[in-house]
């Protein structure tokens, strides 16, 4: 079985902060840790906790990236760690359902960079930090 790339680690950890308190993330979900989805009414946590949280997610990430695009087993750890954070981010039902999963499992890599620039919106408008993430994202490919 593959294991968390530690560019997934990285990207997660570098984009999404870490809050040891619940907060509202720009796109309007409670969060905690490393973006950690949560209830608005979660108790405090430690740095422990929130790495524990962050792997926990991570490796759901990881199996959700790899149901949907199999062959990324088989790519760098810099490709699959980029779609790992990109599933972490957005889900793997988003994954499943994108034009960027289409691409990943025709290996089209010219085409995948700008797939991953689309998602970019959060809340109804466009991130700058959802822009800048997809760039690091993409700079692994």
């Amino acid at each position: 079985m593959l294991t968390v790339p530690d560019e997934a680690v990285e990207l997660c950890k570098r984009w999404e902060g870490v809050s040891l308190k619940a907060y509202v993330c720009p796109a309007g979900y409670w969060t905690i840790g490393y973006g950690h989805l949560c209830d608005k009414n979660h108790p405090p946590i430690t740095m422990i906790e929130a790495y524990e949280y962050l792997q926990d997610d991570l490796r759901t990430a990881l199996a959700g990236t790899l149901i949907h695009c199999p062959s990324l087993a088989n790519e760098s750890s810099g490709r699959l760690g980029a779609i790992v954070d990109f599933t972490f981010n957005l889900g793997a039902g988003r994954l499943r359902a994108s034009t960027l999963r289409r691409k990943i499992n025709e290996g089209n890599w010219t085409a995948v960079p700008g797939e991953l620039r689309k998602w970019v919106w959060g809340g109804g408008r466009r991130l700058p930090g959802l822009v800048a993430r997809r760039e690091a994202e993409v700079a692994l490919l």
